[in-house]
């Protein structure tokens, strides 16, 4: 379990907070609007409402007894930065900090987070990549080289095992994974058979993947 703040309960700052809840951390948010409290609190540990641009309201929390301090404002170009700036001053061990452009991440980074988010960015390149490519299921990109592709076996593949079909070396792709519903197996011998039914969840560079899922 790991001690969270969440700074900022728009939308984005409201999801975050309640899926770190969820999977069991402590969270405490803190906003000023008191509606937005109200609509928050039932999720977390704690609720306050204040206005973080001010350094007595962050030195009152303790930001730096929390394990991750999560900047969610998006909007508001000049508060974010503020506030950024006064969680590592005040000795937030790691504050991750929510971009809303490009101009906004460079700021942020410069203010001293250690981890920018970019989620419209992030979500609209997913959904570029995902459709752009057929059968593409899912899609994650781990650095702007490599990624993770969830996708179906080639028609051809079909009845034919990992090892006749030399999946690494003709294609520069690793299967990481097969899916078929729920089941998943993870790292698949050589003598798996591919099967019409399941999913394949592979890694490789995003140029050669996106390359292959072109011609499945």
């Amino acid at each position: 379990m790991k001690t969270v703040l969440v700074i900022g309960m728009g939308r984005f700052g409201q999801h975050i907070a309640s899926k770190f809840a969820s999977l069991g951390n402590d969270v405490m948010v803190i906003d000023r609007s008191e509606d937005k409290i109200e609509e928050i609190l039932p999720k977390v540990a704690s609720a306050q409402i204040g206005d973080c641009r001010k350094e007595s309201v962050l030195r009152s929390i303790g930001v730096n007894n929390f394990d991750i301090c999560v900047m969610a404002i998006g909007s508001d170009f000049q508060s974010s930065l503020e506030i950024t700036l006064l969680l590592k001053e005040l000795g937030a061990p790691h504050v991750i900090a929510r971009a809303s452009r490009d101009i906004h991440a460079k700021f942020l980074l410069r203010s001293g987070a250690d981890e920018v988010i970019y989620p419209e960015k992030q979500m609209a390149e997913k959904l570029a990549v995902r459709y752009s490519a057929k059968n593409v299921f899912d899609y994650i990109e781990l650095t702007p080289e490599y990624s993770v592709f969830e996708i179906t076996p080639v028609e051809s593949w079909i009845g034919k095992t990992i090892e006749q079909i030399g999946v690494r070396t003709k294609y520069q792709i690793s299967i990481l994974a097969t899916k078929e519903g729920e089941n998943i197996i993870p790292l698949p011998k050589a003598d798996h058979m591919f099967k019409k039914s399941e999913h394949l969840i592979v890694f490789g560079k995003k140029e050669d993947a996106i390359n292959f899922t072109k011609h499945i």
